[in-house]
């Protein structure tokens, strides 16, 4: 397939290695991921009832963009296994929002054959609004 010349190695990985994807999320987004999980919060769907909430509008799903952390670690540590994520959300983000995560290898665990990744995800004015450590196991 193509992607054999990918495949990070034990060896080749380093602590501050990192990788990062931006995005800008569109209602289309929001509309497959509700078709696809079924989370059927107004918050995410209904204009009117998000407008009577203190954010005053609809919100791109949390998890949503934390599937933007998910394409960062598979970068960082190409052809291994996302093992667990720890996640906080520190602001909303809204339709239109242009998203930039970025996963950073922070600790190399030789005896576990896993590596620590920071992740975080920085709005189109840099405003953090999420972060979080994700592990990912290295097939050796």
């Amino acid at each position: 397939m193509g992607y054999e010349n990918k495949v990070r190695n034990w060896d080749d990985m380093q602590v501050g290695d990192s990788a990062s994807f931006t995005k800008t999320m569109t209602e289309t987004d929001v509309i497959l991921w509700v078709g696809l999980t079924g989370d059927f919060n107004p918050i995410h769907i209904d204009k009117e009832y998000a407008k009577s909430t203190r954010f005053g509008n609809v919100l791109v799903p949390g998890v949503l963009v934390l599937g933007l952390v998910s394409n960062v670690m598979t970068q960082v540590t190409f052809g291994h296994v996302y093992a667990n994520q720890s996640i906080k959300f520190l602001k909303p983000v809204y339709i239109g929002d242009t998203i930039t995560a970025t996963g950073t290898i922070i600790e190399k665990l030789d005896e576990k054959n896993m590596v620590k990744v920071e992740t975080k995800c920085v709005n189109q004015d840099g405003a953090l609004v999420m972060i979080g450590e994700g592990m990912e196991y290295i097939l050796r």
